[in-house]
């Protein structure tokens, strides 16, 4: 195996560890990042992101995506593709072991954010950015005054179902169970609210759309199997995110559903290990959340390897 020696390597290239590498190569600290598909992450996903600074009439994920790709490059961001194996601790040097190489580094930033789940039905994928998504935040402001669907029971669906009363005309809360899993205040909250009807025992059967997007859903009813058709132009899937850190489970602390244990300072349980953006423990997963995780893993890192430098 070849091994390559660098200040630091950041694993994952969404706005996270794109950020992360903008600050540590021009701060001139060798930096090498590593993304597996495809530069961006979920912005990637996004048609229209609106609700990141400096964009007036919102920008489109991809666009932006090749925005900050081009500027981390500018100050001499390495960029190279792989899957990441494994992560080895060796004290004062980290060992990223990827496919056929392992790099060396002092220091290690893993930003490879969290995937949501996906219902796994016919159609779904092809309308993502069509009227279906996986998060209100960043989008329920596409859809006012028209008829939508949330996906789930538990607390993200229930609160996302709140949120989205603000816009849109009805919401739907489709859950498999005849009981809710949200906390009871959330529960309370939804059920007294007038836009909000809970199709309950039910479970999305098959989407229906045109030129133009979705346009409505079968439901399926859990117990008697019967089917039912409502009209929608959106609909929010809410039935959890799996973050990606599989590879770096057995080194560094994780929550029992496999986030990063990392807080505000992305320090992790293992000393010059960052976690930057979705895959770690935090309140709000948005592109800007992560710029400002990028930020501060990229100023900690810099932080380690010079108190490195200090100890030799």
């Amino acid at each position: 195996m070849s091994h390559t020696e660098y200040d630091i390597v950041i694993i994952g290239g969404g706005p996270a560890g794109m950020t992360a590498g903008l600050y540590t190569s021009r701060a001139s600290l060798k930096t090498l990042l590593i993304e597996k598909a495809v530069m961006g992450g979920q912005m990637m996903t996004a048609t229209t992101i609106e609700n990141f600074p400096g964009y007036p009439g919102g920008i489109g994920g991809p666009e932006l995506m090749m925005r900050i790709q081009e500027h981390c490059v500018e100050f001499g961001l390495e960029i190279d593709y792989g899957t990441i194996e494994n992560v080895i601790d060796n004290g004062t040097t980290k060992t990223v072991v990827m496919d056929d190489r392992e790099i060396v580094c002092k220091a290690v930033i893993v930003a490879t954010g969290a995937i949501p789940r996906k219902m796994g039905i016919e159609g779904e994928e092809a309308l993502i950015g069509k009227g279906v998504s996986y998060c209100a935040t960043c989008d329920g402001a596409f859809f006012r005054n028209v008829p939508i669907a949330v996906i789930g029971g538990g607390d993200t669906a229930v609160e996302e179902a709140l949120f989205l009363t603000r816009f849109a005309s009805k919401v739907t809360l489709v859950h498999r169970r005849d009981q809710l899993r949200a906390t009871q205040i959330l529960q309370d909250r939804t059920l007294a609210n007038d836009k909000v009807e809970v199709a309950w025992n039910s479970v999305v059967d098959s989407l229906e759309s045109d030129s133009s997007g979705l346009t409505g859903a079968v439901l399926k009813d859990t117990q008697t199997g019967e089917t039912r058709k409502i009209e929608l132009q959106g609909m929010f899937v809410a039935v959890g995110v799996t973050p990606t850190t599989e590879f770096i489970r057995n080194l560094v602390a994780v929550t029992d559903d496999g986030y990063i244990k990392a807080g505000e300072d992305t320090l992790t349980s293992v000393p010059g290990i960052f976690a930057a953006g979705d895959n770690r423990t935090t309140p709000l997963r948005q592109v800007s959340t992560a710029v400002g995780d990028g930020a501060v893993a990229a100023l900690m890192a810099e932080k380690y390897i010079t108190e490195l430098e200090h100890q030799k």
